[in-house]
């Protein structure tokens, strides 16, 4: 039997799904007419139920609003905008939204969710100052943009005042939904991302405990951007950024380990591979030019940090380390020295190796080295790049990298001026106040994707002035595209009464979107002249939200009569107002909502079948879905008889190009195959 939602064009129904899966698991917890019995779950979760003043909770005024916002479902819409898209036959999945995130993150889970490999957000601090996101694109009695009280250039929302009663409320409201959302597009190995300062950092951490699950959480990266000179108590200039994971279980179950490429070591390497040229095997020689290029390098060149790395061999680069047992407690077995024949002296915490025989493979393979003689231990090589035959630790070990990897920690500094001067750099003056750094980005993103061998989709939906796109752009110059990007950013006005906002409207950009959408297209065709080996190369697709193309949207239910009475009333009411459909819409304006409400991702592919004669009739495709469809009315009777030998195929039409008898043909022919938009 037909449900209201199952003929309205929307985003899945999240609460009718959770409800759904209730039932299938715990039948008994419902009545007979299929609702949820309020007092069979209360008799469920008795036992687990102290007084309220034993609960631990996480409270707060409009928590359970925020919750009903996150599931309600969308009647929006996302609508391709080609004249603001760059080289989008290159977009390879990459898009940039303009709309309200809660509504666009509600759109996409018919699409992409548990898709998302990685979520990068930097929602606003609330500070006072900043912007909070409001709610209220669903009510549709205006178009958002003028429903918040703004002009036609863009969207305003009210600022959260430190001097509201709500301060913080309001904003863990606006986070809730999101986040509630957001989870459900991540992959199970998925991880979010989330930028915060000291303002909002307690609430955000108890707020991703109850979404992701407290199991869930990862670390607290310590961003360190510099001193503030003129604090008056303590200089704060760092930031968090909060890393949880979709299911920490599964990363461990499927072996999942992060590492990254030692800063400096891919130079090192290159200079030891140039000098082995010069030089051939003259081991001297490459080790005293590979000292010299050490000293001339600048303070601040990472590569300078390796300096201990200043011995060569066969094998490569490499440092002498001690061979005692860390902490102390190792093995204090006899070690021979082969020049004295003498046992050599033991280290204070014991051999490293934890039997003769394994210091012995060592020994072999010439990763131990003996001094002069017995009086002091031997000492190990530790190569900057893995060896084959060779090892960096306990064992014998096969190459990870071509490049030394190392464990990231959670505490780093970068300046804040350098995504500030990057940014100024690409527009010719300063348009954004404090924009996030695109090569930190960049590190995070391939950090915790390191263990991903399919394209990474990463997602930002408070995308500000573009830095993530940024980031992915650099992260595939290599040429191998491993990473998509999808945008999300409010069309809120950029602020003409800050240096920042003058700038910005002195260059058209009237919209903090306008900035977002404007920054990656000059990262992609080096408008800025700054040339990168990606450019022209790339592209993304830009869609903004608007209302749904179908008029059964504005429908009303009467509460005054039964979900059956009301399914009647809808079905006429599409009957009425989209019988002339087709002289009132474009085709290819619609095609983005039904494919994408019908589960297909935006970088579908669409070819016209000539088999067709009578319609116009197309098979798309997309990474995990084909089918095909056909937008004409009516729908030729030479068409509905395709379908009688051709039942594996999905089909996907209007339904007001369909009489009683085409639709049950079709039904009989294709079943469940069979979608009437």
């Amino acid at each position: 039997m037909d449900e209201l939602n199952d003929l309205m064009p929307i985003s899945p129904d999240l609460n009718r799904e959770r409800l759904d899966t209730l039932k299938q698991l715990f039948p008994d917890l419902f009545t007979n007419e299929g609702k949820l019995n309020p007092d069979e779950l209360k008799k469920l979760i008795a036992g687990d139920l102290g007084s309220e003043s034993e609960r631990y909770e996480f409270r707060w005024h409009g928590k359970s609003a925020s919750k009903r916002m996150a599931f309600t479902p969308s009647r929006a819409a996302l609508v391709h905008d080609p004249a603001r898209s760059v080289n989008p036959d290159k977009a390879g999945g990459n898009m940039i939204i303009e709309g309200e995130n809660l509504e666009v993150l509600k759109l996409l889970t018919s699409s992409y969710r548990e898709r998302i490999k990685c979520i990068y957000i930097d929602p606003p601090y609330n500070t006072g100052k900043d912007f909070v996101y409001a709610d209220n694109f669903a009510k549709d009695k205006k178009a958002y943009w003028e429903e918040t009280g703004t002009t036609e250039e863009g969207v305003k929302v009210d600022t959260n005042s430190d001097t509201s009663g709500r301060y913080h409320s309001d904003w863990l409201s606006m986070m809730h939904s999101r986040l509630l959302v957001a989870r459900q597009l991540l992959l199970d190995d998925g991880v979010i991302l989330v930028s915060i300062d000291d303002n909002e950092f307690t609430n955000l951490k108890r707020l991703m405990d109850e979404v992701f699950g407290e199991e869930n959480f990862v670390a607290t990266i310590v961003w360190e951007k510099g001193r503030k000179n003129d604090a008056k108590l303590f200089s704060s200039g760092h930031e968090y950024i909060t890393v949880y994971a979709k299911d920490k279980d599964y990363l461990k179950a499927n072996g999942a380990i992060w590492r990254e490429e030692k800063p400096g070591a891919k130079e090192v390497q290159e200079e030891y591979v140039r000098l082995r040229q010069i030089w051939g095997a003259e081991n001297q020689m490459v080790e005293a030019a590979l000292r010299k290029f050490y000293q001339e390098l600048p303070k601040d060149h990472p590569s300078k940090k390796l300096s201990r790395y200043g011995n060569v061999d066969g094998r490569g680069v490499w440092r002498d380390d001690n061979m005692s047992w860390p902490g102390g407690g190792g093995p204090t077995y006899e070690i021979i020295h082969p020049k004295t024949k003498k046992p050599c002296a033991i280290p204070p915490g014991g051999w490293r190796y934890s039997s003769p025989e394994k210091m012995q493979g060592k020994i072999d393979a010439g990763i131990v080295e003996f001094r002069e003689d017995h009086t002091e231990p031997p000492y190990r090589k530790t190569y900057l790049q893995r060896q084959v035959d060779g090892d960096n630790g306990d064992d014998f070990e096969e190459p990870e990298e071509d490049l030394a990897i190392q464990v990231a920690g959670t505490y780093f500094y970068r300046s804040a001026l350098q995504a500030s001067n990057k940014l100024a750099s690409i527009f010719g003056s300063k348009v954004f106040d404090n924009p996030k750094d695109h090569e930190v980005l960049s590190r995070l993103i391939r950090y915790v994707s390191s263990n991903d061998d399919s394209p990474a989709i990463v997602l930002d939906f408070f995308a500000g002035s573009g830095s993530t796109g940024h980031a992915v752009l650099e992260l595939n110059k290599d040429g191998k595209n491993r990473f998509q990007f999808i945008l999300a950013q409010l069309p809120e006005q950029v602020n003409g009464k800050k240096e920042a906002g003058k700038n910005a409207l002195h260059l058209g950009l009237k919209k903090v979107s306008d900035i977002t959408i404007e920054r990656v297209k000059r990262v992609i065709t080096s408008t800025n002249g700054d040339a990168l080996p990606f450019a022209n190369d790339s592209g993304f697709k830009v869609y903004k939200l608007t209302k749904s193309s179908f008029p059964r949207v504005e429908f009303a239910p009467d509460p005054d009569k039964t979900s059956e009475e009301n399914v009647e009333l809808l079905k006429e009411y599409i009957k009425e107002k989209e019988t002339a459909f087709h002289i009132a819409f474009e085709k290819e304006k619609i095609f983005d909502e039904v494919l994408l409400k019908n589960g297909f991702m935006l970088d579908y592919t669409l070819t016209k079948q000539e088999q067709f004669t009578n319609n116009d009739v197309y098979l798309v495709k997309d990474t995990y879905r084909e089918a095909l469809l056909c937008l004409d009315i009516p729908i030729d009777l030479i068409t509905v008889d395709y379908f009688k030998e051709h039942k594996d195929q999905r089909f996907i039409c209007l339904e007001q190009a369909l009489d009683t008898t085409r639709k049950w043909n079709l039904k009989h022919h294709l079943g469940d195959k069979f979608v009437a938009f």
